[in-house]
């Protein structure tokens, strides 16, 4: 037998390229140390080239611009002139145990000291492990199923899947009210009701929303759709103003979840965590649903922590398979050590140091400061309400705080000047109390309170005493003095910025001209201080957005 081979080929060899590189120079870097030192406008220059331009100009409107943080220890900030800033924003909600807690920085001390594993995909983790059933232990009825994350919409975008996994594909659609904010990643931001943040996104379609608290809507819905297997709600809509539904809602809501075989979802991002006086919000009303989901101070303020929580039947219904479990198993992040541990110890600390009683007991004494406000100036507050530390502060529109004579024709601009009160309020209480407050995302007419649960009455009196002096004096006198100091930079600002058009431009100057003078802000005639308000503050929006 003759075995053909084919001839051998002469192979052209080649040079191999060094897989050693030369020596790559290192790019002009800022060190820690720099970074510390930095100066306010060095940090200025650098946010507006490379974070956001658009938000600068808000901060700027608020006097916020001028503020460098330069440490931070229980309800205060401490900025770069030494100034002790009282924390009633507490980082929507983030910062429960305040600024740097000793146990907290103690426990990651010394998991750092010990060299403890940060990382560790492949094996189980004893942290998360006991994170998770710390989670579970607080959890009432059968929510004892823990997926950890590291954010907010992390935690509910785990929660929309294994509510749609355990509902079945002939169930897709959602449920969710008007004014709900669920997060800003895609998933979620399909339920959140809010055209800023929707933007032109192409979301998932087909969901369906209704008025918060409206438990006949929901019914309706429920009747009327056999698709719709998902209700998602916050238990307290925090952007939306604060708002809460009647205990007769929610057990409805319970009641209806049972008998249409829907999946409740409860968002407790921002409610949960003891804030309102119990560990979850829902629990002041007696029903647990079958999905929630926590973040903000479950990370103790030192770290980014969520965390969904479901019911053992939702969960093993969407993953409980061999061929289903790794569907939605942790992402890298998701239970590292040090976060895992900083939560754990957040945990034992909110229960040892009784913060969730305190921020019940606490909170009452803060409504019952701020309904005293509100009897002394029923022209200015429209409503306070809320529960524990999770407090809303809402003003009249605008015309209804100005004198009798000035409210027919400035009625007129109370749609475009909405949330000017609010924002003159909280500018003043920073600039002039040293009080930092936050704003929502709907109703801009509200002032958000949500200071950390180690908050005690001494600091409600600062705060109220800070707030009744400064509306005392008067509205006109707010504006004025805000405008005076405030609103010229702004508008120097604007009418170099690109996106305002020639229209403005030329209408600034004038407005500028006439900012100078002693009662700039009386929204009367001539028709130059119309232009304050009808022209300056909606553009000042309109292109800060840009």
């Amino acid at each position: 037998m003759t075995i053909m081979t084919k001839p051998a080929e002469p192979r052209t060899l080649i040079d191999a390229p060094s897989l050693a590189p030369t020596h790559i120079a290192k790019p002009d870097l800022i060190t820690v140390e720099q970074a510390k030192s930095m100066d306010v406008a060095r940090m200025t220059d650098l946010f507006k080239a490379h974070v956001n331009p658009g938000q600068l100009l808000f901060m700027k409107l608020l006097g916020f611009h001028k503020v460098k943080i330069e440490r931070a220890e229980g309800m205060y900030y401490y900025d770069q002139n030494g100034r002790a800033i009282l924390d009633f924003f507490g980082g929507f909600g983030s910062l429960a145990f305040g600024h740097n807690h000793p146990r907290i920085l103690e426990a990651r001390r010394k998991f750092q000291e010990e060299k403890r594993q940060e990382i560790a995909i492949a094996f189980m983790s004893q942290y998360a492990s006991a994170l998770a059933y710390n989670l579970a232990q607080i959890s009432p009825g059968e929510l004892d199923m823990v997926f950890l994350g590291s954010t907010g919409s992390e935690a509910m975008e785990a929660a929309l899947k294994v509510a749609e996994r355990a509902a079945g594909p002939k169930r897709p659609k959602i449920v969710y009210a008007e004014n709900s904010f669920h997060g800003k990643t895609k998933g979620v931001l399909s339920i959140t009701d809010g055209e800023l943040y929707r933007g032109e996104f192409k979301l998932v379609g087909g969901n369906i929303k209704v008025p918060f608290g409206d438990i006949q809507a929901i019914e309706n819905a429920f009747r009327s759709d056999p698709q719709i297997g998902v209700i998602v709600l916050e238990t307290v809509q925090g952007g939306g103003g604060i708002i809460q539904a009647q205990t007769e809602f929610w057990q409805k809501l319970r009641k209806l979840c049972d008998q249409y075989g829907v999946i409740w979802v409860a968002d407790e991002v921002q409610c949960g965590y003891g804030r309102t006086g119990r560990f979850y919000a829902f629990e002041h009303y007696s029903v647990v649903p079958d999905v929630t989901a926590l973040a903000k101070s479950l990370g103790g303020g030192k770290a980014a922590v969520g965390a969904m929580i479901a019911e053992r039947d939702i969960y093993m219904k969407a993953y409980g398979t061999p061929k289903t479990a790794m569907i939605h198993a942790a992402a890298t992040f998701g239970g590292i050590g040090e976060a895992s541990i900083t939560a754990i110890e957040a945990l034992n600390v909110l229960y040892d140091e009784n913060l969730i009683e305190n921020a019940a007991s606490t909170g009452d004494y803060l409504l019952e400061r701020l309904k005293g406000i509100q009897a002394k100036y029923p022209n200015i507050v429209k409503d306070v309400r809320g529960k524990g530390l999770m407090i809303g502060l809402e003003f009249h529109d605008f015309s209804q705080a100005l004198p009798m004579v000035l409210r027919p024709m400035v009625a007129l601009l109370d749609d475009k000047l909405k949330g000017s009160l609010s924002g003159f309020v909280g500018s003043l209480l920073l600039r002039d109390y040293n009080v930092l407050v936050a704003f929502t995302d709907y109703n801009r007419n509200v002032i958000r309170l949500e200071p950390p649960l180690i908050c005690e009455r001494k600091h409600v009196d600062f705060f109220a005493d800070s707030l009744d002096n400064l509306l005392s004096r008067g509205i006109v006198a707010i504006v004025k003095d805000f405008v005076k100091r405030t609103q010229r930079r702004v508008l120097v600002e604007l009418a170099i910025h690109p996106g305002l058009n020639e229209e403005w431009r030329e209408l600034l100057p004038q407005v500028l001209a006439f900012d100078e003078r002693t009662d700039a802000t009386v929204a009367v005639e001539p028709i130059g201080r119309e232009w304050i308000w009808r022209r300056c503050w909606p553009a000042a929006r309109t292109v800060s957005r840009s």
